[in-house]
Formats: C-alpha cells, structure tokens, sequence
C-alpha cells in the first residue's frame, strides 16, 4: 500500500521553509510574490498553532541571497536557521540534523527556488525514506515552464504535490475538533483571501457572530417612515 493512502496528521509531519530569502524572491517568475508571501506566512502560522515541528533553512544569506523574510522569522522567532552553501539541502549536515530531530517521516516542503532548491532535496529525502508533499504555491521558481517542469520531476520520483490551503485543513480535518478552531478561523479570516471573507461573512451574516475588525463596522439605521 502507498504510504500517500492515509491522510497526515499534526503529529507525524514537520515543515520546511527553504530559501524564502529576498534574492531569492527577486527571481520568481511563475507567482505573484505578494500573494506568495502571504502563503508561506499562513502555512507556517497555522503549522505553529498545530505545534507541528518546523525546519528553516537559508543559502549564502550574507554573501547573495539576503536575511530570510522578516514575515516567516517572526512567526519562529528565536528558532535557528540552518545556514549552508549547497543548493541542495540534503547534502548539508545541520540540516540533515534538523529533519531527523523532528522524528517526522511526512514532510511539508516549501522554498525557492522549486526547481534547484526544492526539487534537489526532495529526490534525496524521497530515497531515504521520507514522504514529501510539495506546497506548490508556497514555492516560487524562475518561470512558469520551471515550476511546472520541477514539480513533475518530484512526482515522477514520489512526491505529491498540495496547495496552502489543501495542506493546512488537512491539519485540522474534521470542524468538531475545536482545539484548534478559533485560531485558525481566526488565520483564515486574515490571510486566506477570499475564502477568509467568506468565513467572515458566514460568522456575521449568517451565525451574527462580532466582526473581526477591531473597529466594526457600524449601519445607520433606516429613519421610519
């Protein structure tokens, strides 16, 4: 049986973050980068309200690709970030270390660029006995034909490709668990776009729950006639 015929839980799976670095971003041709930080910074605040384990990685930060994101260091604030010179972060130690220190064998992998940097390590960990799943709109590459080339290669060797908001409800999965809910509602209604306002408007129109906005808003009532 394939080990991608059950679904994935917080408690078997960590995430990583690869390359998420401003020289980095300058390349990407495939996403809008606004649109793409908003993901990675919601994966990875959703990814820390369901304590699942996170690996942060950078390449050559002083040298050419920049400080990682201040968004995605603020959501881990304090946790190491594994520095390396290869593109491939499978073949630097500290981060070999980091991924078996999580003790997950499910892999949440995000980065740039998708067809080096998430590509490379993704063939690797495949071998060695992790499964990968690929949030492809949390990865960003150098042209559409580059993201689409890379993410066929990682699921010819194994991978399976997920959206942001496939790969965090697949965290909460079932509405009646409410450890979670209310702050992840809460995420949603912040970052998740259009389906964040849909979430907001079911909570105030339909449930008339209080608006999210810390100064609601408020209609003049109609004069009777």
């Amino acid at each position: 049986m394939s080990q991608y015929n059950k679904l994935y839980t917080p408690h078997d799976t960590a995430v990583v973050f690869i390359d998420h670095q401003p020289q980095m971003l300058f390349g990407v041709a495939n996403a809008d980068r606004a649109t793409l930080i908003n993901n990675v910074t919601l994966l990875a605040k959703v990814a820390k309200e369901f304590n699942v384990p996170a690996v942060l990685t950078a390449v050559e930060t002083e040298s050419f690709s920049g400080y990682v994101w201040p968004q995605l260091l603020d959501v881990f604030p304090g946790q190491p970030v594994v520095e390396r010179s290869s593109m491939n972060s499978w073949d630097d130690a500290g981060f070999r270390k980091a991924i078996e220190a999580t003790g997950k064998k499910n892999i949440i992998m995000t980065g740039l660029w998708t067809e080096v940097c998430v590509t490379w390590p993704t063939i690797e960990m495949l071998g060695a006995g992790y499964n990968i799943y690929v949030v492809e709109d949390c990865c960003g590459a150098t042209s559409p034909a580059a993201q689409e080339a890379a993410l066929s290669r990682m699921v010819q060797a194994g991978a399976v490709r997920l959206t942001t908001i496939a790969a965090l409800l697949e965290w909460q999965r079932d509405w009646k668990n409410k450890e979670h809910y209310n702050n992840l509602m809460g995420l949603l209604k912040q970052q998740a776009g259009a389906y964040g306002i849909g979430v907001e408007y079911a909570y105030t129109m339909v449930h008339h729950a209080p608006q999210s906005a810390q100064q609601p808003q408020v209609v003049p009532k109609k004069a009777a006639h």
